[in-house]
């Protein structure tokens, strides 16, 4: 219990507490950051309230003496509560999603926002953020138009679809295609291609969700066109297959090409559909084969899901191109309106996709592409400049050497596939590699880095050339 005296202690506090006014005034006085009386006012009603708070919880306030020196108990309750006020001020300024430095090596890293957009995507949403839009509006007619139907023709000409629509992301266009070509009814699918991506996205539950039902055939590791073949009934509706981006089944394997299934498709007059997940349009030089939209398309595949902020390199969407019987039907389809793209990320999308109508530019322009084939020589000569840029004492202090290591591709694509790069290692001498990634962390900006062996790996992949200097301040900082 607490005792009478502690009692009236805290009364005698809490009297002590300053107005609303008074610290306004002095907020108004040093600055107040251009905040207005509504905001400055609600700030410090939050700062006393917090105060009060402490107050009433705790039994020794680590003030001075109230009874004895109530003027400077008083005194140093406005500095606290003036203090706290600046700081309620300043995190209401602060943006939860901000800009970080991947130094990960990660290029398509979904924790990190996967795919950066180029300057030109950049430009044209701010474009369209600025004021009005013909989001909806043929200007040639004057009258209602059709959302994103330059990005609709850019992926048409782009991937030699009869159709194309774009939603809010993947996982969205997986399950609004199966939904519109098979619900209630049979999709088959390889048990070896029942995928799960992050975020508990899994084939099966999406099914689910869609409204059809699931069969599987052939095994996990092997699963031939006559497996598809001998599954089908009288209730099928879909043949899918689904491209495994993000793990790979080596050894003894087997699966039907998307040839075979097309055939069959054909022969049978199923439809067939592919989720191709990574979305590539271009093969990178130096990786893996990565199947591209162009080569579903071709085999015959009718309808193609994939997404705009992985190797494709744009915002995030979910896009489907395809036969136009079943492309027009989902554009038809009530959950067109639930699941459409809005015009930031079309804006962003229709930049990147113009991009590609010049494959050579588009390497270059695509930050996700440049990455992935940014040399080993390179990357060194960014190693070596970031070393520069710290200085031989802060080098010294934190330890830093340049040293190879390897990336990822990242964002579930090309998972066998390791990026040779370079780095700037860190060892410092006065902390450990854990207490300075989490330093580089609460940085400003945020660096997010790796630990492997007791050094934090700065790779340079990912890393920006107008981030260097930024990246250099902060370890300087950190190295005084």
């Amino acid at each position: 219990m607490t005792s009478p005296d502690a009692r009236n202690l805290q009364s005698r506090l809490l009297r002590l507490l300053p107005s609303v006014d008074e610290i306004v005034t002095r907020l108004k006085n040093d600055g107040a950051n251009g905040s207005s009386d509504t905001a400055l006012s609600d700030a410090v009603r939050k700062a006393i309230g917090i105060k009060r708070q402490l107050l009433l919880e705790q039994t020794n306030p680590g003030l001075p003496d109230a009874t004895e020196n109530a003027s400077l108990c008083e005194q140093t309750l406005r500095d606290i509560v003036l203090d706290e006020a600046k700081q309620i001020l300043s995190s209401n300024k602060q943006l939860g999603l901000k800009k970080v430095i991947n130094a990960t090596g990660i290029v398509l890293h979904t924790n990190l926002g996967r795919a950066p957009l180029s300057d030109a995507a950049r430009s044209a949403l701010n474009d369209v953020a600025q004021g009005y839009s013909n989001l909806e509006f043929d200007l040639n007619l004057g009258q209602r138009g059709s959302r994103g139907s330059d990005v609709e023709s850019l992926l048409c000409r782009l991937t030699g679809a009869e159709a194309a629509l774009v939603v809010n992301n993947n996982a969205a266009a997986v399950m609004f295609a199966i939904h519109t070509m098979a619900n209630a009814a049979e999709v088959i699918v390889s048990r070896g291609e029942l995928v799960e991506i992050g975020g508990s996205f899994r084939i099966p539950d999406i099914m689910r969700q869609s409204g059809a039902k699931l069969v599987e055939t052939g095994t996990t590791n092997k699963t031939r066109i006559s497996d598809y073949r001998n599954a089908i009934t009288q209730d099928t509706a879909l043949l899918l297959k689904a491209h495994t981006s993000n793990y790979r089944i080596i050894g003894f394997t087997e699966e039907a090409s998307r040839g075979e299934l097309s055939e069959l498709g054909r022969e049978t007059g199923i439809p067939t559909m592919e989720d191709l997940g990574s979305g590539s349009l271009l093969h990178t030089d130096g990786l893996p084969h990565e199947p591209t939209v162009t080569e579903s398309i071709q085999a015959g595949i009718d309808v193609v899901t994939f997404s705009g902020d992985k190797l494709l390199g744009g915002p995030q969407a979910g896009i489907v191109v395809g036969k136009a019987v079943w492309v027009e039907k989902m554009k038809k389809h009530p959950l067109m309106r639930i699941l459409r793209l809005d015009k930031l990320a079309l804006a962003a999308l229709e930049a990147t996709l113009r991009a590609y109508l010049d494959p050579d530019a588009a390497r270059t322009q695509i930050p996700t592409l440049q990455m992935l084939s940014t040399t080993r020589e390179k990357l060194k000569k960014q190693a070596e400049s970031l070393m520069n840029l710290m200085g031989e004492n802060a080098c010294s202090v934190l330890g830093a050497r340049v040293e190879e290591t390897s990336g990822m591709v990242g964002g579930g694509a090309m998972p066998l596939a390791e990026l040779d790069s370079f780095a700037v290692t860190l060892s410092p001498q006065n902390s450990s590699a854990e207490s300075l990634e989490t330093r580089l962390r609460n940085a400003t900006p945020p660096v997010v880095a790796r630990i492997h062996e007791d050094k934090v790996i700065l790779d340079l992949r990912c890393i920006r050339e107008d981030e260097m200097n930024q990246l250099a301040v902060i370890l300087n900082e950190f190295a005084k």
